[in-house]
């Protein structure tokens, strides 16, 4: 039975690590592509930063990225095509060769939160396996079977915007008429309301992606 598994990866070498770890304020998401090849080392990635200067002069300092392209800058944010060196730690290729498939990644902490699709619990060994000997360090977060009806899933949604988005629904923010403002739903996180704007946009982005998209893919 296929399975979808939550995993948090941590290496000072990982792709865009040294940049993320020296960056306050930083948000990094691989944009996902419907096929991997094995050997690839560009990958497009959405980085939200509120200074482009700065964040441009920590990827030139960055040993994980050889080159980097900037495709689009809207609004603090940036989609880059970035190619990686050569020592740069991916676990892609053995998810690739596993039949898996990387159905989210993005930053958490100092390390990457990936959502993987696999076709059985023993190819998430084989991850598990290559990244203790790569030294890796993989915390696995959830598993749950695809074909479950009592699993919870993510859908892609970090902890942080599965309670923003949750709480906003129990308010009515998103009822019609609006029953409550975007600063009182704010208040009661204690974030700013641009900072849980900011929350609700990326877990809607991300839970349109894994559910709508997803969808029409497979139809």
């Amino acid at each position: 039975m296929s399975i979808t598994a939550k995993i948090h990866i941590q290496h000072e070498r990982l792709s865009l690590v040294p940049t993320l770890r020296t960056l306050d304020d930083i948000s990094i998401r691989v944009i996902t592509q419907g096929t991997t090849n094995p050997g690839v080392q560009v990958f497009p990635y959405l980085i939200e930063h509120e200074d482009r200067a700065l964040l441009e002069r920590m990827l030139d300092d960055d040993p994980t990225v050889k080159s980097y392209e900037l495709i689009d800058w809207t609004e603090n944010t940036g989609i880059y095509y970035i190619e990686n060196t050569p020592e740069t730690k991916l676990i892609s290729s053995v998810v690739t060769d596993v039949n898996g498939f990387l159905a989210h990644t993005e930053t958490k902490g100092e390390g990457w939160l990936v959502s993987l699709l696999l076709p059985d619990r023993d190819a998430l060994n084989t991850i598990w396996e290559f990244s203790n000997e790569n030294g890796i360090s993989l915390d696995i977060i959830e598993i749950y079977g695809n074909n479950d009806t009592g699993g919870t899933s993510s859908y892609g949604l970090t902890d942080e915007q599965k309670a923003a988005l949750t709480l906003a629904h129990e308010k009515g923010y998103f009822g019609e008429p609006r029953e409550v403002s975007l600063n009182e739903v704010a208040e009661e996180l204690g974030l700013s309301s641009t900072a849980m704007s900011g929350r609700l946009r990326r877990g809607m982005r991300n839970l349109i992606g894994a559910t709508l998209v997803e969808a029409e893919t497979e139809d």
